[in-house]
C-alpha cells in the first residue's frame, strides 16, 4: 500500500515537473516573442537613418516590396523587411502611389510609408500659356529634363489647350502632348454645343480659327467678347477681318517672333494668312486660344462695333472700339498722338539713364583717385 502511494506520489511529481518545464518554456517564448515585438516595433516606429529631407521616387507599378528594397539601398529604412512585413499588418493600405515624396529628415517606417500610401506626392507641372504656338509649347516640353523621348511630329497648329499640366518626373514628352491634345479636342466639343445659333461660323474648326486670332489680338482678357463680336460681325457683312497677328503668323509661321513692326510690303503681300488681303478666315489657327477665347467667340458680345485700335501705349489698356470707318480714323489719329508721345518720353528716359550713369561713372572714378 505504501509503495502504491508513493508510485503515485512520484509519477504526480513528474507529471507537475513536465507541466512546469512546459509553462517556463511558454513564459521564456512568451518573452523572447514580446521582446522581438519590441525590437521590431522600435525599429518602425523608431526615427529613421536620414539625416536630412530627401526626395524618394516610387516608380510607375512599383509593388511595396520593391520600393521598400529602394528605400533600403538608398539610406532611407534599415530593414526591408520589417517595413514590408510588420507595415502591411499595422497600416489601413500598402499601396504605394507613383511620384516623388519628400521625406523629412528622421522619418520613420511608419511616417514613410504612411507618406507612400496616403500623401501627396510633388507635384510636377509643365505650363503654357495661352496664346502660345505649338512650335513654342513643343520647345518647352523639349526643354523639360524631368521628362523622356522625344516629340517626332510637330502638331497641328491650335491643337493644344493651354494650361498646367501635371506629370511625373520620366514620363513621355508625347504623353504630356497627347493630355494637352485631349484637353483641346473635349474643350471644343463642349464650346461647340453652347455656341449661339446664328454664327458666320460653320464648324467648331472655324471658330476654333477665329479663337486663335482673339487670343492674339488683347492682353486684357475682359475684352474677348468684345473683340470676338467685331470679327463675328466683319463675317457678316463680308468685310476681310484684317488682323495684324495674322500677317505676323504668315511670316513666322509661329516657330519665332518678328521682334519688328509689320512692313507694309507684308501688308501688302498675298499669303494665306493674310487677312488684309484675302476673304474670311485663315486655313488654320494662329496659335493655341484659351478657353475664355473659345468662350467669347462662340458667345460673343451684341454690339455694331466694325474696327478697333489700341487704347494707349500698352497691351494692358485695350482698346477703343467704333462703328464706322470716320470714328475708326478718330481713334487711330488719338492713338497715333499717344504712341508718339510715349515714344518721345521713352527716348527722354534713355537719355536722362544714359547721362546719370556717365555721371555715377565720373564719380566713380574721382572716388578711386
Amino acid at each position: 500500500m505504501n509503495e502504491r502511494r508513493r508510485r503515485r506520489r512520484r509519477r504526480s511529481n513528474g507529471l507537475i515537473d513536465i507541466l512546469n518545464g512546459l509553462l517556463t518554456l511558454v513564459v521564456i517564448g512568451l518573452v523572447v516573442l514580446g521582446g522581438g515585438f519590441i525590437f521590431i516595433a522600435s525599429q518602425y516606429y523608431g526615427d529613421g537613418p536620414t539625416a536630412e529631407e530627401r526626395v524618394f521616387r516610387v516608380e510607375s507599378g512599383s509593388s511595396l516590396t520593391t520600393t521598400a528594397g529602394r528605400l533600403e539601398d538608398q539610406g532611407f529604412i534599415t530593414n526591408a523587411l520589417i517595413f514590408t512585413q510588420f507595415g502591411s499588418r499595422v497600416e489601413q493600405s500598402s499601396v504605394v502611389k507613383a511620384g516623388d515624396f519628400s521625406i523629412p529628415a528622421g522619418a520613420s517606417m511608419s511616417e514613410i510609408l504612411v507618406e507612400l500610401t496616403e500623401g501627396n506626392p510633388i507635384r510636377y507641372a509643365v505650363t503654357v500659356p495661352e496664346g502660345w504656338t505649338v512650335w513654342q509649347a513643343v520647345q518647352r516640353l523639349q526643354d523639360n529634363d524631368e521628362l523622356t523621348g522625344q516629340i517626332g511630329t510637330l502638331p497641328q497648329e491650335g491643337s493644344i489647350l493651354p494650361g498646367s499640366y501635371d506629370y511625373t518626373p520620366g514620363d513621355t514628352r508625347q504623353s504630356v502632348l497627347e493630355k494637352m491634345q485631349l484637353a483641346m479636342t473635349q474643350a471644343l466639343a463642349e464650346v461647340w454645343e453652347t455656341r449661339q445659333p446664328d454664327l458666320p461660323i460653320a464648324s467648331a474648326a472655324e471658330m476654333l480659327i477665329l479663337a486663335s486670332i482673339v487670343e492674339k489680338e488683347t492682353g486684357v482678357a475682359s475684352e474677348r467678347p468684345q473683340i470676338a463680336a467685331v470679327f463675328v460681325n466683319r463675317l457678316r457683312v463680308g468685310m476681310r477681318l484684317q488682323s495684324d497677328p495674322t500677317i505676323i503668323y504668315g511670316i513666322t509661321l509661329g516657330q519665332s517672333t518678328l521682334d519688328r513692326g509689320i512692313r507694309r510690303s507684308e501688308i501688302e503681300a498675298t499669303t494665306p494668312y493674310n487677312t488684309y488681303q484675302i476673304d474670311g478666315l485663315p486655313p488654320t489657327p494662329i496659335a493655341n486660344p484659351g478657353i475664355e477665347s473659345l468662350r467669347a467667340v462662340a458667345n460673343p458680345d451684341s454690339h455694331d462695333y466694325l474696327y478697333f485700335v489700341a487704347k494707349g501705349a500698352t497691351p494692358s489698356e485695350g482698346h477703343v472700339f467704333a462703328e464706322t470707318y470716320a470714328e475708326h480714323q478718330q481713334n487711330v489719329a488719338r492713338y497715333r498722338e499717344i504712341a508718339a508721345e510715349a515714344a518721345a518720353q521713352a527716348e527722354a528716359e534713355a537719355a536722362r539713364q544714359a547721362l546719370e550713369a556717365e555721371e555715377a561713372e565720373q564719380a566713380g572714378s574721382g572716388a578711386e583717385q
